[in-house]
């Protein structure tokens, strides 16, 4: 078994080494005068796939787009899009998916330090409400992230914070409306305001 495996490593190096050889070549022809060696891979980004990319939320609320949900529309969102790896009540399937609602009253006050087994959820320990939809927009449902509507978005967001007992149950959110939504722990949160790696004096 050991001998079958040395072929594959020895083309790979050999592989390796003549893409390394080609790439000396192509910088010696380069510093000749002569015309470079490229690989037609790529192409540079069109305005409408930046624009797709473009859609980060920050903490004060910019870059939420126009659109609306409620909790009620969000639990039904949640049990057909998120249950099946958050749970039916948002409990988490650990080892690999967390939980997402729950505030255990041992971790109200934010005890984390003191017990690091203490289960962390959106409701107890989660800083601004816009990044919960800044998250949920790029990167769920974990298989196919980015395929939520706004409106759905807006539904899920309003379902979570209302399960965590954030907002009332009876909430439609919006833009407008999701800017005002504190976190109950957001003063917890220190903001990292330095610039390459070292402190802002």
């Amino acid at each position: 078994m050991r001998g079958a495996l040395i072929v594959p490593l020895v083309l790979v190096v050999a592989a390796c080494s003549r893409d390394a050889a080609s790439s000396g070549a192509s910088a010696r022809a380069s510093a000749t005068g002569e015309p470079t060696r490229h690989y037609g891979l790529g192409h540079a980004a069109s305005a409408a796939e930046v624009a797709a990319r473009d859609i980060d939320v920050g903490p004060d609320g910019e870059g939420l787009p126009p659109g609306s949900g409620t909790a009620q529309q969000g639990a039904i969102i949640f049990q057909a899009k998120c249950s099946m790896c958050h749970g039916p009540k948002g409990q988490g399937m650990p080892p690999v998916f967390p939980a997402l609602i729950g505030r255990d009253p041992k971790a109200e006050g934010f005890s984390f330090a003191k017990d690091w087994k203490l289960v962390k959820t959106i409701g107890n320990y989660w800083p601004h409400a816009t990044t919960v939809f800044d998250y949920v927009r790029r990167a769920m449902p974990q298989v196919l992230p980015g395929s939520l509507t706004n409106d759905e978005l807006y539904a899920l967001t309003a379902y979570l914070l209302a399960s965590n007992q954030v907002i009332p149950m009876t909430t439609t959110l919006d833009a407008a409306s999701l800017k005002q939504v504190k976190m109950p722990y957001v003063d917890r949160f220190v903001v990292d305001n330095r610039r390459g790696g070292k402190d802002v004096k």
